[in-house]
């Protein structure tokens, strides 16, 4: 057990230091001045000299590789690097924001998966019926509707015109211990991240559901005298429970992207919409630390859904993976 931790804690640094290798070059090929964000509109009235005398002050001179050497050796002692635009250091920086994400991105996983779950069950005991089919369509229109669009639309409805809901922030002023303040804030931002995973989760669950109502032990548990609902729940269920899992573990990326597009569009204090705002004003060193706690996060959510199958399908420890 300690040998295969050891191996796992081992790829995932070789994952980050990749990672954080090509972040760390794209960002920097990228059209822009770092000094704009750094020094704002003052930028224009600072003359040629000053501003390569900012440039030097601040590292920018140098070649990307011993820029990348001086970063990585600050970083393995805990310094992330100074914020160019807020002028702090980036770990204070992302602090207050991790566990806003973290709520929405959270609950927004559970709440997909929890609900694709029952989908699928429902769609499968009802396959080609009326219900089924209203199901798909309906399912079929919110996956193809884009997340921010849709935003917008609910901005307007219960932000604008009914009043009924917050449209920005992630609670208000004064109100930070606030829980049914906060709920009220992550109710529109909730919703357009489960409207736009939803159904493709559901889908594929309910794909393999069907795949597996029509295996041999289906019909003896129904000649037993199961009802539909118990041979789903007992049995079908519990034998895909591994390719579930692994659904889960690959969706982290494709929910932590919802999750930016649902920040940006609300405003939602967190550390998607802090990545977009650094990646448009050049604040390197705040998007290496952005983008590499939403690495760790994917990383480290794949090795856990391995570990989970592990248990749940001994036959993982022999092969390594599970089939869809």
């Amino acid at each position: 057990m300690g040998r295969k931790i050891g191996k796992k804690l081992i790829l995932l640094g070789m994952m980050m230091f990749l990672l954080s290798i090509a972040v760390f070059c794209l960002a920097r090929q990228a059209p822009g001045d770092p000094l704009q964000s750094f020094y704002g509109d003052a930028l224009e009235r600072m003359a040629d000299w000053e501003k390569e005398a900012a440039r030097e002050r601040l590292g920018l001179n140098d070649s990307i590789s011993v820029q990348y050497a001086r970063w990585l050796f600050r970083a393995f002692q805990g310094d992330l690097g100074l914020s160019l635009r807020y002028k702090m250091p980036v770990l204070d920086v992302i602090a207050p924001l991790i566990g806003n994400t973290l709520l929405l991105g959270t609950l927004a996983y559970l709440t997909v998966f929890a609900l694709a779950v029952i989908l699928a069950c429902v769609c499968v005991l009802y396959e080609d019926r009326l219900l089924d089919r209203f199901i798909c369509r309906l399912g079929t229109v919110f996956y193809y509707i884009p997340g921010f669009w849709l935003g917008v639309v609910l901005v307007l409805i219960f932000g604008v015109n009914l009043g009924w809901l917050p449209s920005s922030g992630a609670y208000d002023i004064g109100k930070q211990e606030d829980l049914a303040n906060r709920i009220q804030h992550l109710i529109l931002p909730l919703t357009v991240m489960v409207a736009s995973h939803l159904w493709y989760y559901a889908y594929m669950i309910r794909n393999k559901l069907s795949e597996e109502l029509q295996k041999d032990y289906v019909l003896f548990a129904k000649s037993k005298g199961c009802t539909c609902w118990e041979t789903l729940w007992k049995h079908c269920l519990r034998n895909i429970a591994p390719a579930i899992v692994s659904l889960m573990a690959i969706s982290v990326p494709h929910i932590t992207g919802g999750t930016v597009v649902a920040e940006s569009v609300f405003n939602y204090p967190g550390i998607g919409n802090m990545a977009v705002e650094s990646a448009k004003y050049h604040d390197y060193n705040l998007l290496m630390a952005d983008v590499l706690i939403t690495g760790l996060v994917v990383f480290a959510g794949s090795f856990i859904a391995q570990a989970v199958n592990e248990v749940i399908d001994p036959r993982m420890r022999e092969t390594g993976e599970i089939k869809w």
